[in-house]
């Protein structure tokens, strides 16, 4: 997802109107927005927070299970090849560690919730897609808050 420009347009389309939904439920485009510049701004990888959670003044995101790095650094590379389908041409190891990574983070929920209930009912997410058994994709809403540049994630929110 994060290779915007190479998608067509009902996909761009698609993105757009995913994380619409998710900017309207958290409070407006803005505070998405300032949500992901201050998961960018962290210094250590939100996902990799000991207590299972990401505070800042106008929300947080909190899941039920500590993400260690090595699993964060599995994603980013996956991301860099650039292949929608996350078991695309893997075998042996490769193939081991990406379905070990699919078990662990399957089953965790992200609940993502601005601080006052008035500025929306905040979203659920999952880290994965499972469009059937041979092609699993990383959830667009997943890579959008914790892997994409803001920048990015402006373009997806502006496109029309």
């Amino acid at each position: 997802m994060c290779d915007f420009n190479n998608l067509t347009n009902e996909e761009k389309l698609h993105y757009h109107t995913i994380l619409i939904t998710c900017a309207k439920n958290y409070g407006g485009i803005n505070f998405f927005l300032q949500l992901i510049e201050a998961l960018r701004d962290s210094n250590t990888h939100p996902l990799c927070s000991r207590h299972q959670d990401f505070l800042f003044d106008l929300g947080n995101i909190r899941w039920g299970k500590t993400i260690f790095n090595d699993k964060v650094q599995l994603i980013e590379k996956l991301r860099k090849e650039k292949k929608r389908n996350l078991l695309e041409d893997k075998d042996g190891k490769e193939l081991k560690r990406v379905l070990n990574l699919i078990r662990t983070l399957s089953p965790i929920t992200f609940s993502v919730r601005p601080a006052l209930r008035d500025d929306g009912e905040g979203f659920d997410f999952k880290a994965f897609e499972e469009i059937n058994e041979k092609d699993i994709r990383l959830n667009p809403i997943f890579e959008s808050l914790f892997f994409c540049s803001p920048e990015l994630v402006k373009k997806i929110l502006n496109y029309k």
